[in-house]
């Protein structure tokens, strides 16, 4: 387990002081930290999406329905 040093803004360490106890507060902060983690690691995949996409040939519909037919009709042969 890791150790760090942070410094909260003192509205947010009051409230902290007063509403959880004090064997609980690692495990608050780290849900906390964790879900805001989740939270950019997603930001950043639909930003690279986003960024692959613009990079990627766009088919209509009636391409990709032929693509699907021809791959269909390989299949079958």
């Amino acid at each position: 387990m890791g150790k760090v040093n942070v410094s909260l803004q003192d509205d947010v360490h009051e409230d902290l002081l007063k509403l959880i106890p004090a064997r609980k507060r690692s495990d608050v902060i780290n849900e906390a930290l964790r879900k805001e983690l989740l939270h950019r690691k997603r930001q950043l995949a639909a930003v690279r999406i986003t960024q692959l996409r613009k990079r990627s040939a766009t088919l209509t519909g009636r391409e990709i329905l032929e693509a699907v037919r021809e791959d269909r009709s390989r299949s079958a042969s």
